[in-house]
């Protein structure tokens, strides 16, 4: 016999409203470890919904897809004739470690982003499209609190996406041309232990970068209700930025881009490592995340919730 708290399955699609109002709920009415409780309930929640949209499943597929079809690509064509090229690509056929950072390096521009930028969009705009916002913040929780489950929700999904990417990456280069000792970019060789403690600093990197593109999605959620049209601003975003920053008449602006130093993740891959883009690299991010979050908490709690 069913209890009186049972509640019905909702579809798989549908923003899971019930859950995190009541642990919220629950949260500011408790002490502190209720609250941290009550907090982790929430991002628990929100996390079950994300993964739980057909899109985002198809996402992660297209995202595993890449590496596989870079490597079949590889061995396939088999580019022996560039083997004194030092990029990934004509790497693979000599150790499939590379597979992986090929796919992180090519999926940076285009992929990982849309899969944050769907995310963002669904965050807020998507919330308030399908009108569980309003229903989210009837009860006494902040509207910070609310925006913060929503970010750290996200930036955990754009993780996961690129620990997809480098894991999958690992298994098809392992399949199709095994797992050696690294060869850098500076022509030393490391332990395979070693190579994949490199790629794990990679794969933090991108997240890194990814978080920033997640605030900065997150504040373009916050201005609309339509989740779509929040989407497709952040891809034109993140697209222009890598437009711009290819741009060799605009240097002055490149400073101020997000995208800049993306790339110098390569730089992982010598030895010993060349710290000074990373550096750069990571205080942008930093400086996006603070900027961008702090404009979506202003705009998110001066906001207007009518849905």
């Amino acid at each position: 016999m069913p209890t009186s708290d049972a509640l019905p399955a909702a579809p798989a699609d549908a923003p899971e409203v019930v859950e995190p109002v009541d642990a919220v709920g629950r949260a500011e009415q408790g002490a502190r470890p209720g609250a941290v409780g009550a907090w982790l309930r929430f991002l628990r929640s929100e996390l079950r919904l994300i993964l739980g949209r057909r899109r985002n499943q198809v996402g992660l597929a297209v995202l595993a897809a890449v590496p596989v079809v870079i490597a079949i690509a590889v061995k396939v064509a088999d580019p022996t004739s560039n083997g004194d090229d030092a990029t990934f690509l004509n790497q693979i056929t000599g150790n499939g470690f590379f597979v992986a950072l090929a796919a992180l390096a090519l999926e940076i521009g285009l992929f990982l982003p849309l899969a944050v930028a769907v995310l963002a969009g669904d965050a807020v705009a998507g919330e308030a499209n399908v009108g569980t916002l309003r229903g989210l913040l009837v009860v006494p929780v902040t509207r910070g609190r609310l925006l913060a489950v929503k970010y750290v929700a996200l930036v955990l999904g754009a993780l996961l996406g690129v620990v997809l990417v480098a894991v999958v990456g690992l298994v098809a280069g392992a399949v199709l041309f095994g797992l050696h000792p690294v060869v850098t970019l500076s022509g030393t060789t490391l332990g395979l232990g070693a190579g994949l403690v490199r790629l794990l600093l990679v794969v933090l990197y991108v997240t890194a970068y990814l978080a920033a593109l997640g605030a900065l999605g997150l504040f373009v959620s916050t201005l609309t209700e339509q989740p779509m049209g929040a989407t497709v601003g952040i891809i034109i975003l993140s697209t222009a930025m890598w437009i711009l920053d290819s741009i060799e008449q605009l240097h002055w602006l490149h400073p101020w881009l997000l995208v800049d130093h993306q790339l110098a993740l390569v730089d992982l891959l010598r030895d010993p490592v060349y710290t000074h883009d990373l550096s750069l690299g990571l205080l942008t991010d930093l400086a996006y995340v603070v900027v961008f979050l702090a404009a979506a908490w202003a705009r998110f709690t001066s906001k207007d919730v009518t849905s």
